[in-house]
């Protein structure tokens, strides 16, 4: 169940990290993308950096934070998300060959506003 809950928050921080990467620094940036990118472990980017493992954790702590902080503000991966369910549904009605024009024209629209 753990690596589950890690799984999800790793995916979360990569769709964040997309999302938000150009408002990080660059060495916020690389700490980030050797971690979750890469799989480098936090003694791996100390070593490449020629810092202590606790301040490279310290450092990915934070724009972890400050990712949580920009999505609460900016909604940019919720809205992703939505889109992606709204345009899976117009999917599912277009495979099943028999379109229901009310809700097909719902979805369009529900898509419409999230621009």
């Amino acid at each position: 169940m753990a690596d589950h809950t890690m799984l999800d928050k790793t995916m979360r921080i990569n769709y964040l990290y997309d999302f938000y990467q150009s408002l990080l620094t660059p060495k916020q940036q690389n700490y980030m993308s050797l971690y979750y990118l890469d799989d480098y472990s936090l003694g791996e980017i100390a070593e490449e950096f020629s810092i202590s493992r606790q301040a490279v954790y310290d450092n990915i702590k934070r724009t972890e934070a400050m990712l949580e902080e920009y999505e609460e503000k900016l909604l940019l991966l919720k809205k992703f998300q939505q889109r992606t369910e709204l345009l899976n549904q117009l999917k599912t009605f277009s495979e099943k060959g028999k379109v229901v024009d009310d809700e097909f024209l719902r979805v369009i629209e529900a898509l419409e506003k999230l621009e």
